[in-house]
């Protein structure tokens, strides 16, 4: 087995050292490590901190000793750190508790619509001294270019589209990414060089809702046969919801500013590599059938959603698995195996309730719809 970067451990704490190169001698690697205490103890803000990615950077945030205090409607895992200082409100118009107050750091982890984000910005501007935003990769405007960078072109919408996305409810494929673009800019405009706007790609790892990687390691460790799209070499990137906080909270620390694409590294990680190590973790007994992309373009089987973490190689997304993360690496992420965050959404998968596993997952093919294009494509095949 040929191991990469992403198969070295983690030598240190969010403090950005260098993965060590030393051998590893078991088939998977191990990414745990002991969090150091924060030179310097922060009071950070976080605008939302209860779903997915706010557990996972309060959880090494306060490993770390940092103060954090949530805002929140109090309507998501409200029953999440009872021990946390939680304000309660609505972005939708209702900001009365964070009139008062001063933070290091507000991270914003639930800006979906600007003039939302430029009302927190300007409400907490002056007190607080650096404002983290997270975007996503979908702010650029053309997929169909590789190696798109932090100054590649972001999408636009015009002023009629904008004036209906009023609310999550508004938010569509086609306005998502520009409206996350507009967010950008309304906590630059407050912050300026304070501001520090991060752009993740696919987010997976314990506690994602979507099951738009989730699929993969739950279809597989149920064993048999798989249908698995295209070719094992198609690349695709990823980012452990785990160390994109440990990167967040990096940011903080370092107060690190700007724009960063935050991603597993291009050309990095293949379907193959994928596919092979969710069997492997799972120890089933599952076989893949390759299934090219004309026999599920034929039969209306859906890239990214019916299909997660795979986008063919041509068409309008030919450029999804090539976004180039050079900003963000220099600026000290990291990134544990993909063994281990196969493991870490299996794991979390266990402790979800029945009643959640009998039903049909977010993204991918139910059983039954994947044993009749299985049944299909050998009929085709002879």
């Amino acid at each position: 087995m040929t191991w990469t970067r992403r198969d070295f451990l983690k030598t240190a704490a969010v403090g950005g050292a260098a993965a060590t190169a030393g051998a590893l001698t078991s088939s998977r690697a191990i990414a745990d490590f002991t969090p150091l205490k924060s030179k310097k103890k922060l009071k950070i803000l976080i605008l939302g901190g209860t779903a997915f990615l706010g557990p996972a950077f309060v959880e090494v945030a306060r490993s770390r000793g940092h103060e954090i205090t949530l805002f929140n409607r109090g309507k998501t895992n409200a029953h999440l750190y009872p021990d946390l200082v939680k304000l309660k409100g609505d972005r939708d118009g209702d900001l009365t508790a964070l009139e008062t107050g001063n933070w290091d750091v507000c991270l914003d982890t639930s800006g979906y619509i600007p003039h939302m984000v430029k009302a927190s910005a300007e409400l907490l501007k002056g007190r607080v001294d650096q404002y983290i935003f997270i975007s996503s990769i979908s702010v650029y405007a053309d997929f169909k270019e590789k190696g798109l960078n932090e100054k590649s072109a972001v999408g636009v919408i015009t002023d009629e589209e904008i004036a209906t996305a009023l609310t999550m409810k508004d938010i569509t494929g086609a306005n998502y990414g520009p409206l996350k673009a507009l967010c950008e800019q309304a906590a630059s405009a407050a912050f300026g060089k304070k501001a520090c706007n991060i752009r993740p790609g696919l987010i997976v790892g314990p506690r994602d809702r979507s099951d738009r990687f989730t699929y993969w390691p739950v279809r597989i460790a149920r064993g048999g046969e798989v249908m698995v799209p295209d070719k094992p070499e198609i690349p695709t990137q990823v980012i452990d919801v785990r160390d994109l906080a440990e990167f967040i909270v990096m940011c903080c620390e370092k107060d690190t500013n700007g724009v960063f694409n935050a991603t597993s590294p291009p050309e990095e990680l293949t379907m193959g590599e994928l596919f092979d190590t969710c069997k492997s973790v799972s120890g089933s007994d599952a076989h893949f059938t390759w299934v090219d992309t004309a026999f599920l373009e034929e039969n209306e089987v859906a890239a990214w959603s019916d299909m997660p973490v795979w986008v063919p190689l041509d068409g309008d997304d030919a450029g999804h698995p090539f976004v180039n993360i050079d900003c963000a690496l220099k600026a000290g992420l990291t990134f544990r195996p993909i063994s281990e965050t196969v493991r870490g959404t299996l794991d979390w998968w266990d402790t979800v309730s029945q009643e959640r596993k009998n039903k049909d997952m977010r993204s991918g093919l139910t059983a039954d719809r994947e044993a009749e294009l299985l049944l299909k494509w050998h009929e085709a095949k002879g």
